[in-house]
């Protein structure tokens, strides 16, 4: 019988901030089944031996009438314990139905204003009996593999160019700026990370860069854009799955912070906030749609100098 964890997340970020607590659940259950609405997340973890399987649930998480389909999808797969990391009654009700022994999950009420971390990390505390649940961990990959990724003569730095959406990007125009400057000081190689529909983001920075030590990662699969990441010295960028990946590589992580809420940017001592002036961490949020030049060439800069 196995037990799972159950992240009703699509962003592969989200998913990633809860790793830290399914790793801490498979310390003491043995490795675990993660069950998502990621359909990516499977690349990521392949190599996580506290990761027993990630199943993709394409189907029967929209609808209320899809309680009685998730519960025979659930008990085919034989699940003993189940922890879910999101306030929903269908799917509570769909593991009662499939005769799931333990269940437990976020209260029903606590889906508004809902702060992953704390929330993630006061129920793997409820969980396991513990306090002071760890609230980073570790991606595992082929360290081997990794160093295939790195380059001779480079320090090589991870721009988060892409993003969910345009409201957290700090737009072309910063990126090639602030290429341009730091080329100026030490021999840079940029990977440029953003998605299949983002080709032209990372094609217009390239075009503008001389020096042509950029490559664009936008046509890369993830299960290999992950080593790229994890070959460099530092991320800067957006608010994308990246610097998830960066962070729980040990690799400082500087995200430019426009409308992301600080709960993704809360649990690893690798991710550092780049905020605009007289703005409260607390009070951005996915609405808040700062201007991104409010955010300045020389503000990153003064974050990062120390790392690079």
């Amino acid at each position: 019988m196995k037990t799972a964890i159950l992240l009703s997340y699509k962003g592969i970020g989200a998913n990633l901030l809860h790793l830290a607590y399914c790793h801490e659940i498979a310390k003491k259950y043995g490795p675990i089944s993660i069950i998502t609405i990621c359909p990516k997340l499977s690349y990521i973890l392949k190599d996580d031996p506290l990761i027993r399987e990630v199943i993709y649930l394409e189907n029967y998480y929209k609808k209320f009438l899809d309680i009685f389909k998730l519960a025979k999808f659930l008990k085919s797969i034989q699940i003993e314990n189940i922890f879910i990391f999101y306030p929903s009654i269908r799917y509570y009700l769909s593991c009662k139905l499939a005769g799931i022994k333990n269940i437990k999950q976020y209260p029903f009420y606590k889906k508004k204003n809902l702060h992953l971390v704390k929330a993630a990390k006061e129920l793997t505390e409820n969980i396991l009996k513990i306090k002071n649940c760890p609230t980073e961990t570790k991606i595992y990959l082929d360290s081997e593999k990794i160093n295939l990724y790195k380059l001779k003569n480079y320090k090589i730095i991870t721009l988060g160019v892409g993003s969910s959406g345009p409201s957290t990007r700090w737009g072309e125009e910063n990126f090639i700026n602030l290429i341009l400057n730091l080329n100026k000081k030490d021999n840079f190689y940029f990977y440029l990370l953003c998605g299949p529909n983002e080709k032209e983001i990372a094609d217009k920075i390239i075009n503008q860069i001389e020096k042509k030590n950029c490559m664009s990662l936008s046509s890369i699969d993830i299960s290999e854009v992950i080593y790229y990441i994890s070959a460099s010295s530092v991320y800067i960028g957006n608010d994308s799955f990246g610097h998830h990946i960066a962070a729980q590589r040990n690799i400082p992580s500087f995200i430019i912070m426009l409308d992301t809420p600080r709960a993704y940017t809360d649990y690893s001592i690798n991710q550092n906030k780049i905020l605009p002036h007289n703005i409260n961490e607390n009070e951005i949020d996915h609405d808040s749609n700062l201007n991104p030049n409010s955010i300045t060439i020389d503000m990153v800069i003064d974050k990062i100098k120390k790392f690079i």
